[in-house]
């Protein structure tokens, strides 16, 4: 086994900051509908929503650098064209949403793939001893997961 700098197996960390820009892509996603919903939102939830959702983007936006600065941790290049992004998607794209029960969905829609990228890399980081990764994912998974909760009570659904 050959191991980088930072201790970890490189053919490891490579399959794993791959894993990472998929999460990154689909992130750049979930950031861009955030910012259409705050922009287009509509309706008599507006004052409730817009600045809910400018939390949840500047949020978004600060786990996107996250995730491109732990890529160039483990010695690969974060994706970083819309090409690219759109390739990786995984997340629904929200086009024109104003109405506000479809914009809170299309954020439960979003952080549940999310979700799914973000548990498979928890597992592959955990099998490659890889802490920071795993520590990161650990943090956005219990992050989102009271998001969606509280995404779902809103919409009077159980999770």
């Amino acid at each position: 086994m050959t191991t980088n700098s930072i201790g970890l197996d490189t053919k490891k960390t490579k399959e794993i900051a791959s894993e990472l820009n998929t999460l990154l892509a689909n992130f750049q996603i979930y950031y861009q509908n955030l910012r259409g919903i705050h922009w287009n939102i509509k309706g008599k939830r507006f004052f409730d929503l817009h600045p809910k959702f400018e939390e949840l983007y500047t949020d978004a936006n600060l786990k996107v650098d996250e995730i491109a600065e732990r890529v160039l941790t483990l010695g690969a290049t974060p994706l970083h064209t819309f090409e690219d992004y759109s390739k990786g998607a995984k997340v629904p794209v929200g086009k024109n949403i104003s109405e506000d029960e479809k914009a809170v969905q299309l954020i439960v829609d979003s952080l549940s793939e999310l979700l799914k990228i973000e548990r498979q890399i928890l597992n592959m980081s955990g099998e490659a001893n890889d802490e920071g990764t795993n520590s990161m994912m650990s943090d956005f998974i219990t992050e989102q997961e009271k998001t969606v909760w509280m995404m779902k009570a809103w919409l009077g659904e159980s999770i």
